[in-house]
Protein backbone atom coordinates (compact mmCIF):
# COMPACT_ATOMS: atom_id res chain seq x y z
CA UNK A 1 0.00 0.00 0.00
CA UNK A 2 2.81 2.31 0.64
CA UNK A 3 4.71 1.82 -2.74
CA UNK A 4 1.24 2.11 -4.84
CA UNK A 5 0.95 5.91 -2.32
CA UNK A 6 4.07 7.00 -3.31
CA UNK A 7 3.79 5.73 -6.82
CA UNK A 8 0.30 7.63 -7.25
CA UNK A 9 2.11 10.62 -5.48
CA UNK A 10 5.01 10.61 -7.30
CA UNK A 11 2.59 10.31 -10.94
CA UNK A 12 0.76 13.22 -9.66
CA UNK A 13 3.37 15.45 -8.99
CA UNK A 14 4.83 15.02 -12.28
CA UNK A 15 1.39 15.83 -13.84
CA UNK A 16 0.97 19.06 -12.18
CA UNK A 17 4.99 20.07 -12.88
CA UNK A 18 3.70 19.57 -16.83
CA UNK A 19 1.12 21.36 -16.66
CA UNK A 20 2.68 24.36 -15.15
CA UNK A 21 5.28 23.63 -17.53
CA UNK A 22 3.03 24.52 -20.31
CA UNK A 23 1.09 27.14 -18.71
CA UNK A 24 4.67 28.79 -18.20
CA UNK A 25 5.87 28.17 -22.03
CA UNK A 26 2.67 29.88 -23.36
CA UNK A 27 1.85 32.59 -20.88
CA UNK A 28 4.99 33.76 -19.77
CA UNK A 29 8.39 33.19 -17.99
CA UNK A 30 8.82 31.20 -15.26
CA UNK A 31 7.53 32.26 -11.80
CA UNK A 32 9.67 31.63 -8.07
CA UNK A 33 6.90 28.48 -8.68
CA UNK A 34 8.97 26.63 -11.21
CA UNK A 35 12.25 26.73 -8.50
CA UNK A 36 10.44 25.69 -5.53
CA UNK A 37 10.46 22.11 -4.00
CA UNK A 38 8.25 19.46 -5.03
CA UNK A 39 5.95 19.89 -2.25
CA UNK A 40 6.12 23.80 -2.83
CA UNK A 41 4.81 23.47 -6.46
CA UNK A 42 2.01 20.55 -4.98
CA UNK A 43 0.64 23.17 -2.89
CA UNK A 44 0.41 25.92 -5.08
CA UNK A 45 0.54 24.59 -8.77
CA UNK A 46 -3.45 24.11 -8.55
CA UNK A 47 -4.15 27.46 -7.75
CA UNK A 48 -1.84 29.24 -10.45
CA UNK A 49 -2.87 27.43 -12.77
CA UNK A 50 -6.68 27.91 -12.04
CA UNK A 51 -5.27 31.14 -11.78
CA UNK A 52 -3.74 31.33 -15.20
CA UNK A 53 -7.27 29.92 -16.73
CA UNK A 54 -9.36 32.35 -15.29
CA UNK A 55 -7.13 35.11 -16.62
CA UNK A 56 -7.09 33.80 -20.14
CA UNK A 57 -10.92 32.91 -19.98
CA UNK A 58 -11.33 36.44 -18.97
CA UNK A 59 -9.29 38.17 -21.15
CA UNK A 60 -10.76 35.93 -24.43
CA UNK A 61 -14.39 37.15 -23.00
CA UNK A 62 -12.93 41.32 -23.74
CA UNK A 63 -11.82 40.29 -27.04
CA UNK A 64 -15.52 38.36 -27.79
CA UNK A 65 -16.97 41.62 -26.57
CA UNK A 66 -14.71 44.00 -28.33
CA UNK A 67 -15.23 42.08 -31.58
CA UNK A 68 -19.34 42.34 -30.93
CA UNK A 69 -18.84 46.19 -30.37
CA UNK A 70 -16.56 46.96 -33.88
CA UNK A 71 -19.21 44.04 -35.88
CA UNK A 72 -22.20 46.52 -34.26
CA UNK A 73 -20.34 49.92 -35.31
CA UNK A 74 -19.14 48.64 -38.83
CA UNK A 75 -23.10 47.44 -39.73
CA UNK A 76 -24.00 50.84 -38.13
CA UNK A 77 -21.52 53.00 -40.41
CA UNK A 78 -23.12 50.55 -43.57
CA UNK A 79 -26.59 51.43 -42.94
CA UNK A 80 -25.31 55.14 -42.37
CA UNK A 81 -23.35 54.69 -46.00
CA UNK A 82 -26.48 53.53 -47.54
CA UNK A 83 -28.83 56.11 -46.12
CA UNK A 84 -26.38 58.89 -46.93
CA UNK A 85 -25.98 56.92 -50.59
CA UNK A 86 -29.54 57.21 -51.69
CA UNK A 87 -29.99 60.49 -49.97
CA UNK A 88 -26.65 61.69 -52.01
CA UNK A 89 -28.41 60.40 -55.45
CA UNK A 90 -31.98 61.39 -54.67
CA UNK A 91 -30.33 65.30 -54.39
CA UNK A 92 -27.85 64.54 -57.23
CA UNK A 93 -31.31 64.09 -59.15
CA UNK A 94 -33.01 67.12 -57.90
CA UNK A 95 -34.53 67.58 -55.50
CA UNK A 96 -37.73 69.53 -56.81
CA UNK A 97 -38.04 66.42 -59.54
CA UNK A 98 -37.44 63.73 -57.48
CA UNK A 99 -39.87 64.92 -55.09
CA UNK A 100 -42.03 64.63 -57.39
CA UNK A 101 -41.48 60.86 -58.29
CA UNK A 102 -40.98 60.21 -54.28
CA UNK A 103 -45.09 61.65 -53.86
CA UNK A 104 -46.11 59.82 -56.62
CA UNK A 105 -44.81 56.63 -54.88
CA UNK A 106 -46.04 57.67 -51.56
CA UNK A 107 -49.83 58.19 -52.91
CA UNK A 108 -49.73 55.42 -55.10
CA UNK A 109 -48.79 52.99 -51.45
CA UNK A 110 -51.70 54.87 -49.92
CA UNK A 111 -54.21 53.42 -52.32
CA UNK A 112 -52.39 49.68 -51.93
CA UNK A 113 -52.80 49.72 -48.61
CA UNK A 114 -55.91 50.91 -48.34
CA UNK A 115 -57.35 48.45 -51.32
CA UNK A 116 -55.41 45.55 -49.35
CA UNK A 117 -57.16 46.47 -46.28
CA UNK A 118 -60.48 46.67 -47.35
CA UNK A 119 -60.57 43.48 -49.52
CA UNK A 120 -59.03 41.41 -46.68
CA UNK A 121 -61.50 42.88 -44.49
CA UNK A 122 -64.00 41.64 -47.06
CA UNK A 123 -63.19 38.07 -47.23
CA UNK A 124 -65.00 35.42 -45.36
CA UNK A 125 -64.85 31.42 -46.03
CA UNK A 126 -67.77 31.23 -48.25
CA UNK A 127 -69.12 27.91 -48.28
CA UNK A 128 -69.64 28.04 -44.76
CA UNK A 129 -70.69 31.03 -44.81
CA UNK A 130 -73.82 29.43 -48.00
CA UNK A 131 -74.21 25.89 -45.25
CA UNK A 132 -75.01 28.20 -42.12
CA UNK A 133 -77.56 30.59 -44.57
CA UNK A 134 -79.04 27.19 -45.78
CA UNK A 135 -79.38 25.92 -42.50
CA UNK A 136 -81.47 29.27 -41.47
CA UNK A 137 -83.69 28.99 -44.40
CA UNK A 138 -84.83 25.63 -43.67
CA UNK A 139 -85.15 25.67 -40.20
CA UNK A 140 -86.16 29.13 -39.26
CA UNK A 141 -87.32 30.73 -41.95
CA UNK A 142 -86.37 34.04 -44.50
CA UNK A 143 -86.04 36.31 -41.68
CA UNK A 144 -82.83 34.57 -39.58
CA UNK A 145 -81.35 33.91 -42.93
CA UNK A 146 -81.61 38.05 -43.28
CA UNK A 147 -80.34 38.41 -39.83
CA UNK A 148 -77.55 36.57 -40.70
CA UNK A 149 -76.20 38.25 -43.89
CA UNK A 150 -76.58 41.82 -42.30
CA UNK A 151 -74.23 40.83 -39.63
CA UNK A 152 -71.86 39.15 -42.09
CA UNK A 153 -69.46 41.56 -43.68
CA UNK A 154 -68.14 41.35 -47.17
CA UNK A 155 -69.49 41.44 -51.08
CA UNK A 156 -71.15 37.90 -50.73
CA UNK A 157 -73.31 38.85 -48.04
CA UNK A 158 -74.64 41.95 -49.27
CA UNK A 159 -75.32 40.02 -52.05
CA UNK A 160 -77.33 37.15 -50.64
CA UNK A 161 -79.12 39.90 -48.61
CA UNK A 162 -80.24 41.41 -51.91
CA UNK A 163 -81.74 37.73 -53.18
CA UNK A 164 -83.42 37.42 -49.99
CA UNK A 165 -85.46 40.80 -50.11
CA UNK A 166 -87.23 39.61 -52.93
CA UNK A 167 -87.71 36.21 -51.96
CA UNK A 168 -91.42 36.14 -52.81
CA UNK A 169 -90.75 37.18 -56.47
CA UNK A 170 -90.04 35.22 -59.51
CA UNK A 171 -86.67 33.27 -59.48
CA UNK A 172 -85.58 35.70 -62.85
CA UNK A 173 -86.81 38.99 -60.95
CA UNK A 174 -84.16 37.53 -58.03
CA UNK A 175 -81.42 36.72 -60.16
CA UNK A 176 -81.20 40.60 -62.24
CA UNK A 177 -81.19 41.36 -58.91
CA UNK A 178 -78.48 39.52 -57.92
CA UNK A 179 -76.42 40.27 -60.67
CA UNK A 180 -76.62 43.76 -60.48
CA UNK A 181 -75.75 44.15 -57.07
CA UNK A 182 -72.74 41.76 -57.64
CA UNK A 183 -71.43 44.44 -60.18
CA UNK A 184 -72.18 47.88 -57.58
CA UNK A 185 -70.22 45.14 -55.95
CA UNK A 186 -67.32 44.88 -58.00
CA UNK A 187 -67.29 48.30 -58.51
CA UNK A 188 -66.81 49.19 -54.49
CA UNK A 189 -64.22 46.42 -54.53
CA UNK A 190 -62.49 48.39 -57.38
CA UNK A 191 -62.47 51.58 -56.29
CA UNK A 192 -59.42 53.61 -56.09
CA UNK A 193 -57.70 51.09 -58.35
CA UNK A 194 -57.59 53.34 -61.48
CA UNK A 195 -55.32 56.19 -59.14
CA UNK A 196 -52.90 53.02 -58.52
CA UNK A 197 -52.66 52.79 -62.12
CA UNK A 198 -52.01 56.41 -62.25
CA UNK A 199 -49.36 56.12 -60.57
CA UNK A 200 -47.64 53.42 -62.30
CA UNK A 201 -48.02 54.87 -65.52
CA UNK A 202 -46.87 58.32 -64.26
CA UNK A 203 -43.76 57.02 -62.61
CA UNK A 204 -41.80 55.68 -65.27
CA UNK A 205 -42.84 58.68 -67.68
CA UNK A 206 -41.68 61.18 -64.68
CA UNK A 207 -38.67 59.13 -65.05
CA UNK A 208 -38.22 59.51 -69.06
CA UNK A 209 -39.31 63.35 -68.84
CA UNK A 210 -36.22 63.53 -66.01
CA UNK A 211 -34.28 61.99 -69.19
CA UNK A 212 -34.76 64.30 -71.52
CA UNK A 213 -34.00 67.35 -68.80
CA UNK A 214 -30.87 65.79 -67.99
CA UNK A 215 -29.97 65.52 -71.71
CA UNK A 216 -30.64 69.63 -72.28
CA UNK A 217 -28.40 69.80 -69.19
CA UNK A 218 -25.61 67.88 -70.59
CA UNK A 219 -25.85 70.28 -73.76
CA UNK A 220 -26.07 73.16 -72.07
CA UNK A 221 -22.87 72.56 -69.97
CA UNK A 222 -21.29 71.89 -73.08
CA UNK A 223 -22.75 75.17 -75.20
CA UNK A 224 -21.48 76.91 -72.26
CA UNK A 225 -17.91 75.59 -71.91
CA UNK A 226 -17.31 75.15 -75.48
CA UNK A 227 -16.12 71.78 -75.00
CA UNK A 228 -16.95 68.29 -74.86
CA UNK A 229 -15.42 66.69 -71.84
CA UNK A 230 -16.57 63.56 -69.71
CA UNK A 231 -17.02 66.03 -66.67
CA UNK A 232 -19.29 68.24 -68.43
CA UNK A 233 -21.23 65.45 -69.97
CA UNK A 234 -21.25 63.89 -66.81
CA UNK A 235 -23.46 65.98 -64.97
CA UNK A 236 -26.33 65.86 -66.87
CA UNK A 237 -26.04 62.43 -67.71
CA UNK A 238 -26.48 61.52 -64.14
CA UNK A 239 -28.96 63.30 -63.53
CA UNK A 240 -30.85 61.60 -66.55
CA UNK A 241 -30.27 57.91 -65.40
CA UNK A 242 -30.89 58.58 -61.92
CA UNK A 243 -34.38 59.97 -62.22
CA UNK A 244 -34.83 57.36 -65.02
CA UNK A 245 -34.20 54.47 -62.56
CA UNK A 246 -36.21 55.84 -59.59
CA UNK A 247 -39.28 56.17 -61.80
CA UNK A 248 -38.62 52.79 -63.01
CA UNK A 249 -38.30 51.76 -59.58
CA UNK A 250 -41.51 53.10 -58.41
CA UNK A 251 -43.48 51.65 -61.40
CA UNK A 252 -42.47 48.06 -60.24
CA UNK A 253 -43.18 48.46 -56.63
CA UNK A 254 -46.60 49.79 -57.49
CA UNK A 255 -47.35 47.38 -59.89
CA UNK A 256 -46.40 43.93 -57.79
CA UNK A 257 -48.92 46.09 -55.04
CA UNK A 258 -51.65 46.34 -58.08
CA UNK A 259 -51.43 42.81 -59.43
CA UNK A 260 -51.99 41.63 -55.67
CA UNK A 261 -55.11 43.87 -55.30
CA UNK A 262 -56.55 42.60 -58.43
CA UNK A 263 -55.98 38.43 -57.45
CA UNK A 264 -57.99 39.54 -54.50
CA UNK A 265 -60.82 41.08 -56.62
CA UNK A 266 -61.03 38.02 -58.72
CA UNK A 267 -61.42 35.70 -55.69
CA UNK A 268 -63.82 37.79 -54.00
CA UNK A 269 -65.88 38.34 -57.88
CA UNK A 270 -65.55 33.99 -57.97
CA UNK A 271 -66.77 33.68 -54.52
CA UNK A 272 -69.90 36.03 -55.18
CA UNK A 273 -70.67 34.35 -58.71
CA UNK A 274 -70.25 30.59 -57.01
CA UNK A 275 -72.79 32.03 -54.06
CA UNK A 276 -75.24 33.27 -55.87
CA UNK A 277 -75.58 30.28 -57.65
CA UNK A 278 -75.85 28.74 -54.37
CA UNK A 279 -78.77 30.96 -53.52
CA UNK A 280 -80.70 30.47 -56.50
CA UNK A 281 -80.81 26.94 -56.22
CA UNK A 282 -81.78 27.59 -52.21
CA UNK A 283 -84.62 29.67 -53.12
CA UNK A 284 -86.00 27.77 -56.09
CA UNK A 285 -85.83 24.47 -53.64
CA UNK A 286 -87.85 26.53 -51.01
CA UNK A 287 -90.24 27.80 -53.74
CA UNK A 288 -90.68 24.31 -54.59
CA UNK A 289 -92.03 22.99 -51.30
CA UNK A 290 -93.69 26.10 -50.72
CA UNK A 291 -95.93 25.00 -53.79
CA UNK A 292 -95.87 21.50 -52.90
CA UNK A 293 -97.35 22.00 -49.53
Amino acid sequence: MSSGSTTMKATILSLLLLMQTLCIATYGAPSAAATASPDTVSSQATPAVASTDSSTIGDLLDDAALEMEDSASIAGQGEGGAYTQLKNKFVDGGVGFMSIVALCLIIGLAFCIERIIYLSMSEIDAKRFMQTLEDKISSGGIEEAKDLCRNTRGPVASICYQGLLRHKETLDNIERSVSSYASVQIGKMEKGCSWITLCIAMAPSLGFLGTVIGMVMAFDNIEVAGDIGPTIVASGMKVALITTIFGIITALILQLFYNYILSKIDHLTAQMEESAITLMDILESKKSENTNS
